[in-house]
């Protein structure tokens, strides 16, 4: 196989706590992982004479925190071996924005120098290669809802889908995840999800009452333009709204397309607007 185009899908997380914090640094937490299948970044690998990693936007080309190329240093040295490719990014998820985008796109990379050179990586190596390189690139080896526990890296897939359309918005504010985790406070979850599930979505007020993101009392203290956001999402109709990830993207469920476009047309216009039939 000397070509491979991949989609790497953002997420968003319906609920996140942050429980406590671990001996090794880390934080366990709980949470559902949800892919949003629509809204993508495209991934491209040649076969080549030498590695070469090309992106639409000149910033991650350089970036030494790239999680590509940390994926791609990662087999290298496992394999002892230079992966000759190119590799194209077209950056379509915003960089920071709590949807998982570098996650995905690091684990497209595991997924396709795996079945390109056909290093025969099991299913179970492969997560623990996607945990070192970061707590969200589990999830997308496969990006189906998924209860996440642990550092998220110990999923359970559940039978949950949204029939509803989502409106996702982000404002162009980037929160890196060290900001975020330093400035919370880890506590218990006061609602389990793997006990008490979340498969029916027709009760929305318990929705509300229970599904909480820990990461939204330091985000909107700090950024009042995402609290700004979360506010407009109800006052436009939303079923429910939560902010996603470590921030800065708020998504909305709303119960038709047409309430989904009317609010999608009432932000402004210089804001990130996606809205997801998630097909």
């Amino acid at each position: 196989m000397k070509y491979i185009e991949i989609k790497a899908p953002a997420k968003i997380n319906f609920g996140l706590n942050i429980v406590s914090k671990r001996s090794d640094g880390f934080h366990n937490l709980e949470t559902i992982f949800y892919p949003i299948n629509d809204f993508f970044d495209v991934i491209k690998i040649d076969k080549s004479e030498h590695f070469l990693f090309t992106c639409d936007n000149p910033e991650l080309e350089n970036d030494k925190n790239n999680l590509i190329l940390k994926a791609v240093k990662l087999l290298e040295k496992i394999y002892s071996k230079i992966f000759a490719v190119n590799i194209h990014l077209e950056k379509k998820i915003p960089i920071g924005a709590g949807l998982g985008g570098g996650s995905s796109d690091a684990a497209a990379v595991l997924i396709s120098l795996n079945e390109m050179f056909k290093l025969g990586i099991k299913h179970e190596q492969m997560i623990n290669l996607a945990l070192e390189l970061g707590s969200d690139v589990p999830f997308f080896i496969k990006a189906k809802p998924s209860i996440g526990t642990s550092r998220g890296e110990i999923l359970k897939q559940i039978d949950l889908e949204l029939e509803y359309p989502i409106l996702i918005i982000n404002p162009g504010i980037h929160i890196s995840t060290k900001e975020a985790f330093q400035n919370i406070t880890p506590k218990p979850s006061a609602y389990n999800y793997l006990s008490n599930g979340i498969n029916k979505l027709d009760d929305w007020s318990m929705i509300k009452e229970n599904i909480k993101n820990d990461f939204e009392d330091y985000v909107f203290s700090k950024y009042p333009e995402v609290k700004y956001i979360k506010e407009k999402m109800y006052e436009y109709g939303s079923l429910f709204s939560l902010m996603s990830g470590s921030g800065s993207t708020v998504f909305g469920i709303f119960d038709t397309i047409e309430k989904a476009e009317l609010a999608y047309e009432l932000f402004p216009g210089n804001y990130l607007k996606v809205i997801s039939r998630n097909v």
